[in-house]
């Protein structure tokens, strides 16, 4: 049998929130947990120390994207799973890992299916599921983008396998977190754009609202996860609101 290869489970990390303890549990069998902390007031590194994790901690807050750049130089295992403080792996995905481990090509990113919970119910429609994220690769040879928000890791389709096993995320346990957490997207994403030079309208804005609420509900068939569905139907169509206001706000300081 071939000698597993080593594995750092590594995690950005601000006031993590409720699922955070259950997150660090889910990962306890790893070789090495490294946390990247971006100046928490809560009790997060409390918990990160007390489940053995090794705790960094970052003066300035660069983004998304950079900042896991910054988290994956301080792993020194073989390979990197990616969590975030509001996932849990669940078995059959540890399984799935643990196996890969043992006889792995680093040539290769690997994908991980994410079923996400929406204030109670785990959506299965609503372009949410099947949810397919780029988060375990070999330390050594993929990283993330420079992107603010919404980043990726820099490998093509043709090098990325599929692993088994859902990833459980509880995006939405707390309101008050989730929309302070959609607004700082929001900010990101229209700051990270208005760089690049896009502009928008006010017709912009409510057309593209508009344009989200009927893809998730109708295209995406989220009336299929009923009145959850409806709502996050309504949410997202307000979070590209949002995107585009602030957008609007910065071209017209230009």
């Amino acid at each position: 049998m071939s000698e597993r290869a080593t594995l750092a489970v590594a995690m950005i990390t601000k006031n993590a929130g409720p699922r955070f303890a259950e997150a660090l549990a889910s990962v306890s069998w790893a070789d090495q947990v490294v946390i990247l902390d971006s100046g928490s007031t809560d009790d997060t590194l409390e918990i990160a120390k007390a489940a053995g994790a090794v705790v960094h901690a970052s003066k300035a807050w660069p983004g998304f994207g950079p900042q896991r750049q910054a988290a994956q130089k301080l792993v020194t295992c073989d390979w990197l799973l990616w969590l975030d403080s509001d996932e849990v792996v669940t078995k059959e995905l540890q399984h799935s890992i643990n196996h890969l481990l043992t006889n792995a090509d680093p040539n290769y990113a690997y994908s991980i299916n994410r079923l996400t919970d929406f204030f109670g119910r785990f959506i299965r429609h609503s372009g949410w599921y099947p949810d397919r994220v780029v988060r375990l690769y070999a330390t050594n040879r993929f990283h993330y983008d420079d992107a603010l928000v919404h980043e990726k890791v820099l490998v093509s389709k043709d090098k990325v396998r599929p692993l088994s096993g859902d990833l459980l995320h509880y995006t939405a346990d707390d309101f008050h977190d989730y929309m302070a957490k959609s607004l700082r997207y929001s900010n990101d994403w229209a700051k990270q754009k208005h760089a690049k030079g896009k502009r928008t309208t006010v017709v912009g804005i409510l057309g593209h609202s508009l344009a989200s609420f009927l893809k998730k509900y109708l295209i995406q068939r989220g009336f299929l996860d009923g009145k959850h569905g409806l709502l996050l139907a309504f949410q997202s169509s307000h979070y590209v609101f949002n995107k585009y206001l602030a957008l609007w706000i910065l071209n017209r300081q230009d």
